[in-house]
């Protein structure tokens, strides 16, 4: 690949990562701000930004770097053979790397302490299981609206992720990117750090189990089937 091409693919990647997550971040202290101490309120203002960025994010990035701002989707390409070793490598350090800038960005937005760690708790089986459903669906979501309507992915993801805010524990991180920086807010957001690695071994789980099970139900049949 040009170096010129792998540059301009890094590079929306980690715009569209910190776009995200300064839309994560920020939504949910703005939601919190003003829904007057009603988690409730707070979480939609949250979900229903989260999910529209997602949407934008998509359509303006997919055509260069596929837009996966997310390196458990890197990962499901990776063993799929669609993006090689290291270049699925250097997407997953743009992509942390990126998530941090955007939490940052996001702080300055609000008049925040820069560095802050969460001392908010996310924990236990029930969080954990929730986070590999999470995963699971989000990418049974991309791998098969890809098969099927690639030209509804930004739709489909906006609206899973829209979904899993409300339908899991967890909220639905879904994003080992996202989890660690949400490890680097206090606010409405974050997670404390200690529980980020049991979060992020969830996730894998759950892609590598939909990339194996949406592997086989997509399987295009040999003729002789």
């Amino acid at each position: 690949m040009a170096r010129n091409e792998l540059a301009r693919r890094l590079s929306a990647e980690a715009i569209g990562t910190a776009f995200l997550l300064a839309t994560v971040v920020g939504s949910g202290i703005m939601g919190e701000t003003l829904s007057g101490g009603n988690d409730a309120v707070a979480l939609l203002g949250n979900t229903i930004a989260t999910g529209a960025i997602l949407v934008v994010l998509i359509l303006v990035f997919g055509d260069v770097s596929g837009a996966h701002f997310n390196p458990a989707v890197t990962m499901v390409f990776l063993i799929r053979g669609e993006i090689s070793g290291m270049i699925a490598l250097a997407y997953i350090v743009v992509q942390v790397a990126s998530a941090l800038v955007g939490t940052w960005a996001a702080h300055f937005m609000f008049e925040e302490v820069i560095m802050q760690f969460s001392t908010k708790p996310r924990t236990g089986l029930s969080q954990w299981f929730s986070e590999a459903v999470a995963t699971f669906g989000l990418v049974m979501t991309i791998l098969g609206t890809l098969r099927w309507r690639p030209d509804r992915v930004p739709y489909a993801v906006g609206l899973f992720i829209t979904a899993g805010y409300w339908f899991t524990a967890s909220t639905s991180f879904a994003n080992p990117a996202v989890t660690v920086a949400r490890a680097f807010t206090d606010t409405f957001s974050g997670i404390h750090p200690p529980h980020v690695p049991a979060f992020i071994v969830a996730q894998l789980v759950g892609a590598m189990l939909a990339a194996g099970v949406m592997g086989w139900l997509l399987r295009r049949p040999a003729v002789s089937e």
